[in-house]
């Protein structure tokens, strides 16, 4: 897997019947190593070196909106478990564009978290939802949750 824009971290990989898979240290189980799951693993580690508790983080979860089963990547939540952020990952060769900003604000129709973080690992755009003027602001850099 190439490298992506976030800090070395290490992985568990193991092999079988010549197909990789990682271990995800959060759902507590291994998954095919896919160019997805790649940078999603890497942001479930950035999220618990930037000390989000990893108890405080739900992965691959089903939502329904509009009578449409979806599944968001990744969501943070505070230590009330309200949502802080949601995180839409995206394999490297996906272009960040204004189709991914559309997937991730409809999740938070539905979701209603502070923040939405979008990765193909090596850009990562981070925005702070502003409920008043009913606008998304950009962050320059990681929020402080």
């Amino acid at each position: 897997m190439i490298k992506l824009n976030f800090p070395e971290f290490e992985f568990k990989l193991k092999k079988i019947e010549s197909k990789t898979f990682i271990f995800d240290f959060v759902r507590k189980r291994y998954f095919l190593l896919t160019p997805e799951e790649w940078v999603r693993q890497h942001v479930l580690h950035f999220l618990v070196s930037n000390k989000i508790p990893k108890t405080h983080i739900a992965v691959e979860k089903k939502i329904t909106i509009n009578n449409l089963n979806k599944r968001f990547d990744v969501v943070v939540f505070d230590r009330n478990y309200n949502p802080l952020m949601i995180v839409e990952c995206k394999s490297p060769s996906v272009k960040i564009n204004q189709d991914v900003f559309d997937q991730i604000s409809i999740y938070n129709l539905k979701i209603r978290s502070k923040f939405l973080m979008i990765t193909n690992g090596l850009n990562n755009l981070y925005f702070k939802i502003d409920e008043k003027n009913k606008s998304h602001i950009f962050v320059k850099e990681f929020p402080l949750l």
